[in-house]
């Protein structure tokens, strides 16, 4: 019997506004692919990204031009081939990966080898803001261990005060979503050194970083925009210490695990992280993010609503999907 595909597009309200250096929003848009095949469905969810062309609608009809593809059971590895890296591609495998699990009656962490799986603990993201709004959001969650900060603005400075002394026991991340500049770059990582930063994410533009292998990394920085697939790694070697992998950039779980393997090859620490999206969107990053340094798969807890069933949070601790809800 041939697969069927089907693909809708969904929005989730996000409790109050998510801001970064680039913009804010007040919902989740996602879309949800669905391959069925005797009797099975298989279920991936991707989120369109602007930062990087995607729209919508682009990546429901690229998942569309799939359709006979699919139908004629193309695999994980020939979609590798098929398709780009980018949302709409991690929406077909993260179905493919969910329905060879209910089709086999083996879940997705046997068939990657992550067993047995654990309970992770997540960054909490804090919204891009002014100090004193930044401050309130910190202390608010001052009894999570570990929160990433998005900045990338003048007064960063003054915001990573502000969020310390709000926060004095939490680790941070900092996230500058490329904001910083060559002119800032070096006061900002001396500030962060003495505020006892843990990790600062992508400071530069994507292409526009080599100013990092001539300056002193006094607090270790993690490539995001700068890294999408396995062979983005080499060029990465001496501008940063880590690599952030989401999925929705890689192009789904087999390009991921690729990706992360490559990248403990090449002696960089791993993060796993997402887009503001639903727990079917985190779930397949959960088993991912197994043995990561740093994982920030909160997307659900941004959320004013999620799936149901959906990934189980207790405080900052995200326990591995039930196969209920995907893998």
């Amino acid at each position: 019997m041939a697969r069927v595909i089907s693909v809708e597009a969904e929005r989730f309200p996000i409790a109050g506004t998510f801001t970064i250096s680039r913009g804010s929003k007040t919902e989740a848009e996602v879309i949800t692919c669905m391959i069925s095949e005797d009797g099975h469905t298989g279920r991936g969810e991707c989120v369109p990204y602007k930062r990087y062309g995607e729209t919508m609608d682009g990546v429901s009809e690229a998942i569309e031009a799939m359709r006979q593809r699919i139908a004629g059971g193309i695999s994980r590895a020939a979609l590798l081939d098929a398709m780009p890296a980018g949302a709409a591609r991690n929406a077909i495998d993260c179905a493919l990966w969910d329905l060879e699990a209910k089709i086999s009656g083996t879940s997705v962490a046997n068939a990657m080898g992550a067993v047995p799986l654990r309970a992770l603990e997540t960054a909490y993201t804090l919204s891009l803001g002014e100090p004193e709004a930044m401050a309130a959001q910190a202390r608010a969650n001052a009894a999570r261990p570990l929160l990433k900060v998005k900045i990338g603005g003048d007064n960063d400075i003054a915001r990573i005060r502000a969020v310390r002394q709000a926060a004095p026991d939490s680790r941070i991340i900092l996230d500058a979503n490329e904001g910083w500049t060559d002119d800032n770059i070096v006061a900002n990582l001396a500030f962060a050194a003495e505020q006892g930063i843990a990790l600062i994410e992508q400071p530069l533009p994507a292409g526009h970083d080599e100013i990092l292998r001539h300056i002193a990394h006094p607090v270790p920085i993690c490539a995001d925009e700068s890294v999408h697939e396995a062979e983005n790694l080499e060029a990465l070697v001496g501008l940063y210490e880590a690599v952030n992998i989401k999925l929705d950039k890689s192009g789904g779980l087999t390009a991921a695990l690729t990706l992360r393997d490559r990248a403990r090859e090449l002696g960089f620490g791993v993060m796993v992280g997402c887009m503001v999206g639903t727990s079917l969107a985190m779930a397949p990053a959960v088993l991912l993010a197994q043995n990561a340094n740093f994982v920030d798969l909160d997307g659900p807890l941004l959320l004013a609503r999620d799936r149901v069933p959906g990934l189980v949070y207790r405080g900052s601790l995200v326990s591995p999907p039930d196969t209920a809800l995907w893998g």
